[in-house]
């Protein structure tokens, strides 16, 4: 059977209005419970890349591996995304399969983070200012089926990605290096349990 694009795109809509449940109070988690149940696994945690400026770097002040002068974390992005790394390890919270966009700065987070080797995903991207042009529908609906799929027994999934995706998805404006957790329904679609900022992991830690 041949799928005409343009149902692809009518597809993918679809998974994008179904895909995701809206939190309400009684479903949200915080504090200790929340720590104990990712410790447990089976959780997607979607994070935008840590602080960023908005312009990429002179050549003589970027990363030596910044080839393409891109966008690269600040010293504030490094040091959070650092402590942030310290306190997933100190909770000893299991990752599982990680997904990134392939952005310089959101290989940064990932490597400083400390969450392993990343796949990127080009739907992670940014859009139409990123690597490479996907079309917004496109992304939304990959990140909401994304955020349904099972994570392997006793981890975690991890997803690094842009505000735009975000917002998109999910309608929330995450702060750099914000951290969305979902819980999978174990029927395609998850629901958000928890938001924590990147200040939130030593917090919790401590």
């Amino acid at each position: 059977m041949t799928i005409r694009p343009g149902l692809l795109t009518v597809l993918g809509l679809f998974v994008a209005m179904v895909g995701f449940s809206a939190p309400s109070n009684a479903q949200m988690i915080s504090g200790p419970a929340l720590m104990n149940a990712l410790k447990q696994g089976g959780y997607v945690l979607v994070m935008r890349h840590a602080n960023s400026p908005p312009q990429p770097p002179a050549k003589a002040a970027a990363d030596a591996r910044n080839a393409k002068l891109e966008r690269e974390l600040d010293q504030m992005g490094r040091d959070t995304a650092r402590a942030m790394g310290e306190a997933v390890k100190a909770l000893r919270i299991p990752g599982g399969d990680v997904f990134s966009s392939p952005t310089f700065r959101a290989h940064q987070t990932v490597e400083l983070v400390g969450f392993g080797t990343a796949k990127d995903v080009t739907e992670l991207d940014e859009g139409a200012a990123g690597m490479q042009a996907i079309p917004e529908a496109a992304r939304i609906a990959w990140l909401k089926a994304k955020i349904g799929e099972a994570p392997r027994s006793g981890t975690n999934t991890i997803l690094v990605t842009h505000a735009p995706n975000i917002k998109g998805a999910f309608g929330i404006d995450a702060a750099a290096g914000d951290t969305l957790v979902f819980k999978p329904d174990g029927h395609g679609g998850a629901v958000q349990v928890a938001r924590l900022a990147i200040g939130d992991w030593t917090a919790l830690a401590n």
